[in-house]
């Protein structure tokens, strides 16, 4: 399955997420940047509100990459503790960059959702969504988050991930749509005709349309 750009893998989701369109307790949240355009057409489709939550990676010492773990912006995160003991990443190391990164997540949030009220997914029905997932790091951490705000229900929604990945997302919350879990997969770019990099103003004008 080949998807022709993020609007298009958006609009391909909102089929399978039709029982959730005009709920009013139903919340769409996507993880910027890539993830965001996915979100905007499943927001629309679904006449949905939009939001975002703005996890950032956590790199290996040795290759930035390669993400050990992810944080957000309330220093709610996810660490694989199997790369880290492969790896023999020092704690100093790990506790350093995670509130770097923190620091850095909690202005990209301040950043896009400039004039919003602070987020409060409390009783809510979250559809979590992102352009795809390779480790799953970001997409763990934004779980870890929205269970911190004691959401009524977590929902993510993807296009493609591998499936091993996909296996440790779907015991993590409620339930989880994806379009497609390819046995051999190296990278989410792989799977769009059209990949380019997200810009923030692009992220930015898609809540503020959603907003008006």
């Amino acid at each position: 399955m080949i998807f022709r750009d993020r609007n298009d893998a958006g609009k391909r989701l909102i089929l399978p997420l039709a029982k959730y369109r005009d709920q009013p307790d139903a919340i769409v949240i996507g993880l910027p940047r890539g993830g965001v355009v996915v979100a905007y057409e499943v927001a629309q489709g679904l006449n949905l509100l939009i939001d975002i939550i703005a996890p950032r990676k956590v790199g290996s010492p040795f290759n930035p990459e390669l993400a050990i773990g992810a944080v957000t912006a309330t220093g709610a995160g996810f660490f694989n503790e199997d790369i880290i003991e492969q790896l023999e990443v020092p704690k100093e190391y790990i506790q350093k960059e995670a509130e770097k990164e923190r620091k850095v997540a909690q202005q990209r949030q301040e950043m896009y959702r400039k004039g919003r009220p602070p987020l409060n997914l409390k009783g809510k029905t979250v559809l979590l969504v992102d352009d795809g997932l390779a480790t799953g790091a970001t997409m763990k951490a934004a779980i870890q988050l929205v269970k911190e705000q004691k959401a009524k229900q977590i929902v993510v929604v993807i296009p493609v991930a591998p499936p091993d990945t996909l296996i440790e997302i779907e015991m993590m919350v409620d339930q989880v749509i994806c379009l497609y879990a390819p046995p051999f997969f190296q990278a989410v770019g792989q799977f769009y005709e059209t990949f380019g990099q997200t810009s923030d103003e692009e992220v930015m004008q898609i809540l503020r349309t959603d907003k008006e």
